[in-house]
């Protein structure tokens, strides 16, 4: 098998074919013949390509498999449970509800129920009736002036640009015809975003576009003039993300398009940075003191921001200076550390950022601890799918939930992965104008809406099994999950929760508030000073 003529016999064989087929004036197969072999004599000189020199042409089938196997695995080989990063099951609810097509399910669950970590939630004897699917809850506390009604289930960030024109104008219009809303993501609003008349929560990054001198540089004129746009119901401000949190981005110049130049307001032919960090504070009360002046510019609209969680004491501080401030958002969204729609390098995909449950439950205790629950409203982002996502979700603490995923896949996405490659099969994801044509508006728009109202009413369906009128009377207590073969729990038992001013009266004993409370401070972002000795440090 060492024999250089076993690893050549695709480079012989070619020869051979073209001889022979000379030989017999087959003029196509010579053609074949001279076209591998020509490749076969280029691969013998491929310097950077160790397996073409000694596989020639044979060499190139490991890159068509591995060009083919993540459709190979999705298709053929991926179990229906097998979640890479949605599993079979998740991607077949969004398109049959989006279709509206029959979701039910015979011959019993094919869940392990006996399985670790399996959950379900408990129903009632007495089913309760509640009268509609259409559960909103209002945003805005004292210091907002227009509050907004929100629906419990809306379109997560994604921007113009990361998204093609044609699936902005149909996540709009679904969202339009849904009444809910949709998130621009940080690359401002685009014309596209304003077509369907749908919702808008304007998402402000630390480039700031649409409302910037040039990238990172804050301008309260362009933003007052955008924010008093009657489309735009709230303005969320994004200090991290849960794709790559503590990452900053960049879009080449070569995607910086004149629309997309004028959309976020920078210069067409430069590359177009996002920053790491924000430039208009470095302080939680700074931060506190932002989001009032957005507040202001944008005559009372509600006013929050987004955050994936990373050191606890950051966070702490950033509550704090709400104790201390007085100055309090409107609302705070928690994105999980599963990621997102936006593309980010492995390490930060995988090993950056805290996943959406434990991110969830410290905020909203953290909260409940400082008696300022009830004055700011919680949003929650990662891998919502199903109507028991949101069901576990809202029982953990959130008061509405938003997904991304899930609704590109209601817009017809396949789990390509094409994301960062513009050749997004579907014309969900991509620039290339060949390519996002092909996506039909009004029909990929009723699909968004169809998505949105059947996973609502399905989550009517599990309140009223469990006896509840609200998805606000969700607790932790109404979600049971098994921990072992013998042994289940419900999430208030699994979990430790704040009791009402329990913060107030003295640090309590769950083991982030007991290590970080008393360190974090309001007046700054940076670590405790002797953070290295509450854990040990390694420095002499």
């Amino acid at each position: 098998m060492n024999l250089p003529g076993v690893r050549w016999w695709a480079l012989i064989a070619s020869a051979l074919t073209l001889a022979t087929s000379l030989w017999l004036g087959w003029t196509w197969f010579a053609l074949t013949g001279a076209a591998l072999l020509a490749l076969g004599i280029a691969d013998l000189n491929a310097r950077r390509h160790s397996l073409r020199r000694n596989y020639p042409i044979v060499g190139h089938l490991r890159g068509l498999f591995e060009a083919i196997r993540p459709m190979l695995r999705q298709y053929l080989i991926e179990g229906a449970h097998e979640e890479v990063p949605f599993s079979h099951e998740q991607r077949a609810i969004v398109y049959q509800r989006a279709k509206q097509e029959r979701e039910t399910r015979p011959f019993g669950t094919q869940l392990a129920v006996y399985a670790p970590r399996y959950e379900w939630i408990n129903h009632s004897l007495h089913p309760s009736e509640p009268a509609d699917h259409d559960f909103r809850v209002t945003v805005g506390n004292r210091l907002c002036t227009q509050p907004y009604a929100a629906s419990v289930f809306n379109i997560s960030a994604m921007s113009y640009g990361a998204l093609s024109p044609n699936a902005i104008r149909a996540l709009n219009l679904g969202a339009a015809q849904g009444r809910f809303y949709h998130d621009t993501g940080e690359g401002s609003i685009s014309p596209y975003h304003l077509e369907g008349g749908g919702d808008l929560v304007w998402e402000l990054g630390s480039g700031y576009f649409g409302a910037c001198e040039r990238a990172g540089v804050f301008s309260a004129q362009k933003f007052r003039e955008r924010a008093a746009l009657p489309a735009v119901k709230m303005i969320e401000l994004k200090l991290s993300q849960g794709a790559k949190p503590g990452h900053g981005g960049v879009l080449p110049a070569a995607k910086v398009s004149a629309e997309i130049a004028a959309t976020r307001g920078v210069p067409m032919g430069q590359d177009c940075i996002s920053p790491a960090r924000h430039a208009a504070f470095d302080t939680p009360f700074g931060l506190l003191e932002f989001v009032q002046r957005l507040r202001e510019l944008s005559g009372g609209k509600p006013v929050g921001f987004k955050l994936a969680i990373g050191h606890p004491w950051e966070w702490f501080g950033i509550a704090k200076a709400m104790q201390q401030s007085g100055l309090l958002p409107d609302f705070i969204v928690v994105d999980g550390g599963e990621g997102g729609t936006g593309a980010a390098p492995m390490e930060f995909a995988d090993h950056v950022g805290t996943p959406l449950r434990e991110a969830l439950m410290l905020v909203h205790n953290t909260l409940v601890g400082l008696n300022l629950r009830q004055h700011i409203r919680i949003g929650a982002a990662g891998k919502i799918i199903s109507a028991f996502d949101l069901a576990r979700t809202l029982a953990l603490g959130a008061d509405w939930c938003n997904a991304a995923r899930g609704f590109m896949f209601a817009l017809g996405c396949l789990q390509s992965r094409a994301c960062h490659t513009d050749h997004c099969p579907t014309g969900v994801a991509t620039q290339d104008a060949s390519r996002w044509r092909a996506l039909d508006v009004a029909d990929k728009a009723r699909r968004v809406a169809n998505f949105q109202q059947n996973t609502l009413r399905a989550l009517r369906e599990l309140i009223a099994a469990a006896g509840l009128d609200h998805p606000s009377q969700l607790g932790p207590e109404h979600i049971i999950r098994r921990v072992s073969a013998d042994e289940v729990r419900s999430l208030a038992s699994l979990y430790a929760f704040l009791r009402p001013g329990e913060l107030l009266a003295g640090v309590p004993q769950h083991a982030v508030f007991r290590r970080f409370w008393s360190e974090a401070r309001a007046d700054r972002f940076a670590p405790p000073t002797d953070v290295a000795a509450l854990w040990g440090s390694k420095l002499v």
